[in-house]
């Protein structure tokens, strides 16, 4: 973290600042402090997330956790980009405790990312965790390298979707997650 801080305080430099005045002074520290917590998905991994949460069911219908607030910086910018994830599945023998869903987003979102991965990683985790026979993710977020600086759209937003399984090649399947996700 002190190597952090140190760069920190040189940027604050070379952007034409003093790092000792009094409201910066504190600044490079925080900073990194911040940068540890917002990447802290690089320090976990799915085992440890999931832990013990993986449950026997005969549960045939669809288990949707809708609205998963995620934070995440865009690996491009290290601008955040600000969202809400919503990840469905169609169990096959077992079901994943709900906060668990919520821990994968996080576990990913919480490291230097482009939205269209996190998607994707998102709904391969939950599909390797629970052998489902469908999962779906859809992640809406507004991305603020987009909106505060380049072509600076504020009202702008991207919506990415990975459907695995039933939800790819079902129709029925795919249908009844995308409505469910709607309302």
């Amino acid at each position: 973290m002190d190597a952090i801080a140190t760069n920190i305080e040189q940027i604050i430099r070379n952007i034409g600042e003093d790092p000792a005045r009094e409201g910066l002074a504190d600044t490079p520290r925080r900073t990194a402090d911040a940068l540890r917590f917002l990447t802290q998905g690089y320090g976990k991994v799915v085992d440890d997330v999931v832990r013990n949460a993986l449950f026997e069911s005969d549960l045939e219908e669809i288990i949707l956790v809708k609205d998963i607030e995620l934070y995440s910086l865009c690996e491009h910018h290290m601008m955040p980009f600000i969202g809400k994830c919503h990840v469905g599945y169609l169990p096959n023998g077992k079901v994943l405790g709900i906060s668990k869903v919520a821990r994968i987003v996080d576990m990913f979102a919480r490291r230097l990312q482009i939205q269209e991965r996190l998607t994707q990683q998102i709904a391969n985790t939950v599909n390797e965790v629970t052998h489902a026979s469908g999962v779906g993710v859809i992640i809406e977020a507004q991305h603020l390298c987009m909106a505060m600086r380049g072509v600076q759209k504020q009202h702008s937003t991207m919506k990415t979707s990975v459907l695995l399984g039933s939800f790819r090649d079902a129709p029925d399947t795919r249908s009844e997650f995308l409505h469910l996700v709607d309302n």
